[in-house]
């Protein structure tokens, strides 16, 4: 893993107020790659007490748009321009990851998509949401 690249996604994820209250963590930074976790607790619920979409979109912005910044110029953050997401199940316990991945990467727009599966308390890994999103580099302003 690339230790500088993980620091600067690191620094800036932890400014993550929702991603801090929500509870979620930084797993894994490669060039034009973020993967993070969120464990299942009542912050993160709607009233069936499943995984609320809400959760699951914010948890798939966020990995796509740490995947842009792996491959966004020193000296820019990034911010979402827009998203779609299709949700395919919503579990209940465990964890969610969501890996986002770089699709096409420009000077101005860059191209993500991010698949969030939930992981079981045993092990069983089940595909919950597919997201698709532009982000767009802007100066750092901190």
């Amino acid at each position: 893993m690339n230790g500088e690249l993980f620091e600067r996604v690191r620094a800036s994820f932890e400014r993550q107020g929702l991603m801090r209250h929500l509870g979620a963590t930084l797993l894994r930074v490669e060039p034009g790659l973020c993967e993070l976790a969120m464990p299942y607790s009542e912050r993160v619920t709607q009233q069936q007490d499943g995984f609320h979409g809400g959760a699951i979109g914010a948890l798939g912005d966020i990995a796509g748009g740490y995947a842009a910044l792996t491959v966004a110029a020193e000296g820019m953050e990034v911010v979402t321009v827009e998203y779609k997401i299709n949700f395919l199940t919503s579990l209940q316990g465990g964890e969610l990851r969501a890996l986002g991945r770089v699709l096409k990467a420009g000077r101005r727009v860059i191209v993500t998509s991010a698949e969030v599966s939930h992981v079981a308390a045993d092990g069983t890994v089940s595909p919950c949401a597919v997201l698709q999103q532009t982000v767009m580099p802007v100066p750092q302003t901190y």
